[in-house]
């Protein structure tokens, strides 16, 4: 709850259970694993996440591009797409979903932590609030952030992970859940993903 939390899509469970070593070692969480597109049409649904790592071929039935539509326009999360290979037609479809980016498989954590965090950070650059002040934000947001939750808003805003929110502000990992949760309570939701849809819709 209190994390950046990624659905991945990939059919091969070999390489979607290390992508999940991966992402847990990169200080992520795991809001889902699916193998085909009607299950991460469900999990999306059911289990909303802050990110997806997306393969494009998915077997039969929907494909990642199908599933990639899909969280654009209804969802708009960030989202990255995994492929061994892809021929043009698939590429020219791929970029009309606009992704975050592209991983060619075989990757490893060096090619795939710069990706998910330009991602995370382009995302959020696409739209940010007239300002960051503490007085703008709880005047607008009708709240009482103090500075520091307020600061700790922008930098999740920015897709910071816990572990970099701690780094950055010095403080503890137990103190960054603290002040996550204290957020999470005034803005009146659970996840990171609702947090940053509320700013969204109450900042703009």
């Amino acid at each position: 709850m209190d994390t950046i939390r990624i659905l991945v899509v990939e059919d091969d469970i070999f390489i979607s259970q290390d992508i999940v070593e991966m992402l847990e070692q990169m200080d992520y969480s795991i809001s889902g694993v699916a193998y085909d597109g009607d299950t991460a049409l469900t999990q999306l649904q059911e289990n909303t996440p802050d990110f997806v790592l997306l393969d494009i071929n998915l077997g039969a039935g929907k494909d990642g591009i199908d599933i990639a539509e899909v969280i654009r326009t209804q969802y708009q999360l960030p989202f990255i797409f995994l492929t061994s290979y892809a021929s043009k037609s698939v590429l020219d479809r791929a970029k009309q979903v606009r992704p975050s980016g592209y991983v060619v498989k075989p990757f490893d954590e060096r090619d795939l932590y710069p990706a998910i965090e330009i991602a995370l950070y382009n995302h959020s650059q696409r739209w940010q609030p007239d300002s960051w002040h503490q007085t703008h934000i709880n005047r607008v947001l009708k709240t009482d952030f103090t500075q520091k939750e307020v600061e700790i808003l922008q930098d999740m805003f920015e897709g910071k992970t816990n572990r970099q929110l701690s780094e950055k502000h010095f403080i503890s990992l137990n103190t960054v859940k603290t002040h996550v949760l204290r957020i999470y309570e005034k803005l009146d939701v659970h996840s990171r993903s609702e947090a940053m849809a509320a700013l969204r819709k109450r900042l703009r």
